[in-house]
């Protein structure tokens, strides 16, 4: 009886304590005490922001000057405008793209069209979508999908290539439009986050034969090469 009499005069004390401190205080005397844990739960705890690679490029040159006038005057005889033509873009730091066309009449028995366009795409990196260069490779994937189908083309060539850029892959195709027979040779290239699309065509007009495949995509790749070395000029300290 007498040793009750403390315990009950206890457990009636905690009762009277609010719920909150019930939860962290009193128990009774019989030894089966139980620490409160030290340790912070883990939506307390701040996750760390994830780190992307910096981008190496961070602007893009001017897109008509990425082809020399001579290489112009090689590719796009008789071009219109040898300073080419920029296309409308939302943001030309970027992307980019110009448009070059010519036609070679000199002879009637052989008159030569020819289009160059080149394209500039940079990626900046993003943490949620990865580095600039994971993004740039991804989309080199997409474009070289998309050249496969352009104008219509169909069982067009896909080949990868060495020595343009830190990946490359070329397209070559053959489609019709108003009656006249073209070719394409389209080549995708990456330079660490920027991706360089060039894409080349050309047909013979009134019975000329169309150009040879093999020289177009030549061509195609003389001007993707320029286009990648003008992307590290422009981005020099």
């Amino acid at each position: 009886m007498h040793r009750t009499a403390p315990r009950l005069a206890r457990i009636l004390a905690c009762a009277a304590v609010p719920v909150m401190l019930v939860a962290t205080g009193c128990s009774d005397d019989s030894g089966d005490k139980k620490k409160s844990s030290a340790t912070p739960s883990a939506a307390a705890t701040p996750s760390a922001s994830p780190s992307v690679k910096e981008a190496t490029f961070t602007k893009l040159p001017e897109v008509c000057k990425t082809i020399t006038e001579k290489t112009i005057d090689s590719i796009v005889p008789k071009a219109k405008k040898k300073e080419g033509d920029p296309l409308p873009a939302s943001d030309s730091n970027d992307s980019a793209s110009c448009f070059w066309n010519g036609l070679d009449d000199e002879d009637p028995k052989d008159m030569q069209f020819r289009t160059l366009t080149v394209s500039l795409k940079r990626f900046a990196a993003d943490p949620a979508l990865g580095s600039g260069e994971k993004r740039a490779q991804a989309f080199v994937t997409q474009r070289t999908t998309k050249a496969a189908t352009e104008d219509g083309a169909k069982e067009a060539k896909t080949e990868k290539v060495s020595g343009i850029g830190d990946e490359a892959n070329s397209v070559a195709s053959d489609y019709r439009k108003s009656d006249d027979d073209y070719r394409n040779a389209i080549v995708v290239t990456r330079t660490a986050n920027v991706v360089i699309t060039v894409k080349y065509s050309g047909a013979g007009y009134q019975g000329a034969k169309n150009p040879d495949a093999e020289g177009l995509m030549k061509n195609a790749q003389t001007a993707a090469k320029e286009a990648v070395t003008a992307v590290a000029e422009a981005n020099k300290k």
